[in-house]
């Protein structure tokens, strides 16, 4: 099984050297560059058959001082590193890299050299930086064999490096600074060893197969500063971790660790990010580790700690993301929260909180992300007062909680920097609220599986950079609002969210096809739900306008009238689900040209005439037509005629839909598009942990 590059803390080793361009090149050294360019598939773009070696691309020279043969002190030059990362390289690494005598810097990272990993680099006895990450070696390290002592860097991430991890290497080795094994295939038990690399102040084994519980010798590596294991299937106790009082980073997800989480953080007094979710920790938090001051990033998601989240926060002065999702905690939110004045990402989601948000959350007003999904929290007029004033609030997910009440349709409220409204499945009720109005910068709204009425409101086309819209399985009536089909994103497709801040999310399809995942917040589909309400009318030839539209979903609604041959402009369209309505006519012919459109249903109408057998239609089922008792299909006599239904699911039909949860687990889907945003997101910080998509479904 694959593994999946996880973005990791970037070390870079300052490598500083004097030499002259003008100098002639060694020719050993010269023979040795020659021999590696001819020995590369790609060969290297910008090296010539001139002697002037120094000045080639990635060559790094430095003046000698030696001994003539005349006795006399004599100046040379010689290659001491080659930094050929990211230049495209193609092949296997040509073993002429071991003749260079002085080399201390080796760089071909970010490449595609392939083949066994080249052990013999190991041998050179100057060589203090190794990077061969990113490339696509493969094989077992031979490390009873390396005779390293000079090196202080060592990088061999996102390989395909496979077998028992031997730790020989820290036998000869009492210099290595930085070693880097992660995302490779490595497998067997966390070995004895590394305790002996007592210079050691980076070690990632992340992402790998490896098991067992972690060595007493590792506790004895007292420089170490950045540790990272997560994703392997590593137990047992961290009582041990205390003992490493330098600790700056450490990230242990993803593992399979089920104990408590030792009270040792007064020992850890310099740290500054912990990561443990997606273990099967218990118990309560450590009070040790609500003293930690210097922490900026908590993160102990989908475990099963259990107590109060009512505790004293004040200390965590420098906290910016925190993350107790998925657990067994139980109210009150905390007010001592609103001490964290540096909070920017706050993810409650899946505990028994029970309570009303804090009036004094409107001082975090650095806060960025809160999600809060399934909490029991209540009150979401107070939650809404209050919330407003965090005026850097860009991203709110309150998913099943506020269970049957108003979400205030006439207040005036101001949300400014607003772009992502999650409030699905909580029941409410009135009118769709006015003040989203002034969400001028809203992008992302889901307000589906409650229970508003009334009409869309026409002002929602004013929202230009508003591309997602789901109001699906409501008590929405009238006549869709031909000024849908004039939402400027979906025509243009301007998102405004800056494409740096990564919103990894997952669509999951449930009916055969592939599961979709994204890693930027711009690459998610545009879409317009309004399936599962009363709307009447017709379907709009004026959606064609909407050429950015990916999924246009009006399903179990009472349109009447024919399906518009204009819609075969909507030239990005992937889904068009019709069926449970009452429309007429014929399907139209055009539609044939829509060369992406993937799911595509009328089922349950009174549609007449033949299907169309050109294009995509030659891959939907016979199921998309069913219901159809003057529509002929040929392969599919008779059409199916079960009797009309408002689902497919056969339970709640507010059920089956397309949603954004909010949570890293699908909720509540039956059939056809279920869309899981996960939002844990890096809001600016070096992260050295996480995977793009976690699901449990």
């Amino acid at each position: 099984m694959a593994k999946k590059r996880i973005p990791c803390q970037v070390w870079s080793y300052k490598f500083q050297v004097s030499y002259s361009m003008n100098e002639t090149c060694n020719s050993d050294d010269f023979r040795a560059l020659d021999e590696i360019a001819k020995g590369l598939e790609s060969g290297i773009t910008g090296w010539r058959k001139d002697y002037d070696c120094c000045s080639w691309v990635g060559v790094i020279c430095e003046l000698f001082s030696s001994i003539g043969l005349d006795g006399s002190s004599v100046w040379v030059t010689r290659v001491v590193g080659l930094d050929l990362g990211s230049r495209q390289l193609k092949g296997n690494l040509p073993v002429s890299v071991v003749r260079f005598k002085h080399l201390r810097y080796l760089n071909f990272s970010d490449n595609f050299l392939k083949g066994m990993f080249p052990v013999e680099l190991f041998f050179m006895h100057n060589l203090e930086v190794l990077d061969l990450s990113n490339n696509g070696f493969s094989g077992p390290i031979m490390v009873k064999s390396w005779l390293i002592s000079s090196i202080r860097f060592l990088d061999v991430s996102n390989n395909l490096l496979e077998g028992a991890l031997d730790t020989g290497f820290c036998t000869n080795s009492t210099h290595i600074e930085v070693l880097n094994l992660s995302l490779n295939l490595f497998s067997g038990n966390f070995p004895l060893g590394f305790g002996n690399c007592t210079s050691l102040q980076h070690l990632s084994i992340n992402s790998n197969y490896l098991s067992g519980t972690l060595p007493s010798d590792l506790w004895r590596l007292k420089k170490l500063n950045q540790l990272y294991i997560q994703d392997n299937s590593l137990s047992g106790s961290l009582n041990g971790v205390g003992n490493l009082s330098n600790l700056v980073q450490f990230d242990l997800s993803q593992n399979e660790f089920s104990q408590t989480l030792p009270d040792i953080f007064t020992s850890l007094a310099k740290l500054e990010y912990f990561s443990a979710h997606s273990n099967n920790l218990s118990g309560p938090l450590p009070a040790s580790l609500l003293t930690s001051p210097l922490l900026y990033y908590l993160n102990l998601r989908n475990n099963s700690l259990s107590g109060s989240i009512n505790l004293d926060w004040t200390n965590m002065v420098n906290l910016r993301s925190l993350h107790l999702g998925y657990n067994k905690f139980h109210g009150p939110i905390p007010d001592s929260l609103s001490y964290c004045r540096e909070l920017r990402n706050l993810g409650l989601r899946q505990n028994y909180l029970n309570s009303q948000l804090p009036d004094t959350f409107r001082n975090l007003h650095s806060l960025f992300f809160l999600a809060l999904t399934n909490t029991n929290l209540y009150n979401i007029s107070s939650t809404l007062e209050i919330l407003q004033q965090c005026r850097n609030l860009t991203i709110l997910i309150l998913a099943s909680n506020f269970r049957g009440e108003d979400m205030l349709a006439n207040a005036n409220l101001q949300f400014q920097s607003l772009k992502v409204l999650v409030v699905p499945d909580c029941g409410l009720t009135g009118l769709i609220p006015k003040w989203l109005r002034s969400c001028a910068k809203l992008q992302v709204l889901d307000i589906s599986r409650n229970h508003f009425s009334g009409f869309i409101p026409n002002w929602l086309s004013r929202l230009k950079f508003l591309f997602y819209i789901d109001m699906s399985n409501n008590s929405l009536s009238g006549e869709i609002p031909k000024s849908l089909t004039r939402l400027q994103s979906l025509i243009y497709r301007d998102v405004l969210l800056d494409d740096t801040i990564n919103f990894p999310f997952v669509i999951g399809r449930t009916q055969g096809l592939a599961e979709l995942q994204y890693t930027q917040f711009w690459s998610f589909p545009p879409t317009l739900d309004l399936s599962y309400n009363m709307l009447i009318g017709q379907v709009w030839p004026e959606f064609v306008n909407l050429k950015k539209l990916h999924l246009l979903l009006l399903k179990s609604n009472h349109l009447q009238g024919s399906i518009p041959p204009e819609l075969c402009g909507m030239t990005s369209l992937e889904v068009l689900d019709l069926s449970h309505n009452n429309l007429s006519g014929s399907i139209p012919f055009s539609l044939t040209s829509l060369s992406f459109l993937s799911q595509f249903n009328v089922a349950y109408n009174n549609l007449v005439g033949k299907i169309p057998s050109g294009g995509q239609f030659l891959t939907f089922p016979c199921s998309s037509f069913e219901g159809n008792l003057d529509l002929q299909a040929p392969g599919c006599n008779p059409l199916p005629t079960s009797p009309k239904a408002t689902s497919t699911s056969g339970d709640d039909p507010k059920e089956s839909k397309m949603t954004i949860s909010g949570i890293p687990f699908a909720v509540g889907i039956a059939t056809g598009f279920s869309v899981t945003v996960l939002i844990f997101f890096m809001s600016g910080m070096l992260i050295p942990e996480v995977k793009l998509a976690i699901q449990s479904r």
